[in-house]
């Protein structure tokens, strides 16, 4: 079975501290005022009698998602999904910056990086990840409320917290399902906040017209391929004549 990295992340243990939000920037030189992490507050509504509310806190980035609309919205093909780890990857060597796939994310998971001028977004940290190290934000959690690893592999850390949990894991949910790989122990809070993929109507006409597109290419190809083939037969024919 191929891998599957992922978050999953004890919400109960989140203390609002910023340490993975802080953490992230640092260790991937991310612009002020744009963040690849957050943490979401929720407030609860106080029970009668009860005079305070329990806070809640959700750690959220990118969800590298089974289904990941920012990928049906990338024209060059510089956003897909690792078939090897399950990660959504950016590369900027085909990123041309033009902002298709930021809209494409229910989650507000993306961002136009303003110094390198393309998309950007959570990557775990690969360089940290080559080195043997967690990614930033987990390695710098005090309380290790975020674990990340292969959650399909038993013997993960990760795998054993998803596995022990499966019955009452929560996903942010979204308007559309993209089927999001960060998952929840109890109760983070709002599990509703996200919101639809918008893919640009120009990817969508394309992604449709790409087999009639194929079909024509493809046809084009037998047709030179017929007109080499008479011209090979027609200059056989000259030598044979040439010959008698």
């Amino acid at each position: 079975m191929a891998q599957q990295l992922a978050m999953v992340i004890d919400a109960a243990k989140c203390i609002d501290c910023k340490a993975c939000v802080a953490a992230c920037k640092v260790a991937n030189d991310v612009p002020e005022d744009q963040f690849r992490n957050w943490i979401k507050p929720t407030q609860d509504v106080p029970a009668p009698g009860v005079l305070t509310a329990r806070a809640k806190f959700q750690p959220g980035a990118c969800m590298h998602c089974d289904n990941p609309t920012c990928v049906d919205a990338c024209p060059t093909g510089a956003t897909y999904k690792d078939p090897e780890t399950g990660e959504v990857v950016i590369d900027d060597d085909l990123c041309i910056g033009c902002g298709n796939c930021i809209p494409a994310c229910p989650y507000h998971a993306r961002f136009r990086n303003a110094a390198k001028r393309k998309a950007d977004k959570c990557n775990y940290c690969p360089e940290r990840r080559a080195a043997g190290l967690p990614p930033a934000c987990v390695d710098t959690c005090p309380t290790k409320a975020r674990v990340f690893g292969d959650v399909n592999d038993p013997e993960s850390e990760a795998g054993r917290l998803y596995r022990k949990n499966k019955g009452r894991l929560t996903r942010v949910a979204a308007r559309t399902d993209t089927k999001p790989n960060m998952f929840y122990v109890g109760d983070p809070g709002d599990p509703t906040w996200g919101g639809e993929a918008v893919v640009p109507a120009s990817m969508v006409a394309m992604k449709e017209a790409a087999p009639l597109v194929k079909g024509v290419v493809a046809l084009s190809g037998l047709g030179v391929l017929a007109m080499l083939g008479r011209q090979f037969l027609a200059g056989n024919d000259s030598k044979e004549d040439r010959d008698g």
